[in-house]
């Protein structure tokens, strides 16, 4: 019913955060990518990504089967106490599960990004040899 709130508040929160580091760092992203390693802000760009359009499509698909209108309260379950009980509990169990399995595969490609990245220097320092 709107699970796909869930990982859209941490597209929200994802976005204000690389942009808090955009304007934080200004031109230093620039050094990191020169020394061969992506910059933080471009990791977090990916889960950005995968959260803004996972959450899209998920939206989408509530349209499409009428759980959210263009008229107040916009989801259906709001209008209904006992419906909004059940749209709290699936969006505390399953809107939660997307979220945080979206984040653990961000952070598998956080992991292997580093690996590689440090595979890489580990090349350049033996082929300098």
């Amino acid at each position: 019913m709107a699970c796909f709130l869930v990982p859209t508040t941490e597209a929200v929160i994802t976005t204000a955060i690389r942009k808090g580091i955009e304007i934080k760092t200004g031109n230093k992203v620039e050094k990191t990518v020169e020394s061969g390693k992506l910059p933080f802000t471009k990791k977090i760009k990916w889960l950005e990504n995968m959260l803004w359009g996972g959450s899209a499509l998920l939206a989408f698909e509530h349209v499409w089967h009428g759980e959210v209108v263009p008229f107040f309260p916009f989801l259906t379950a709001a209008g209904d106490p006992e419906s909004f009980a059940e749209m709290l509990g699936e969006m505390s169990t399953v809107g939660v599960s997307m979220a945080v399995l979206v984040t653990l595969v961000w952070g598998g490609m956080v992991g292997i990004s580093s690996v590689l990245e440090n595979s890489k220097k580990i090349d350049k320092e033996a082929t300098k040899a």
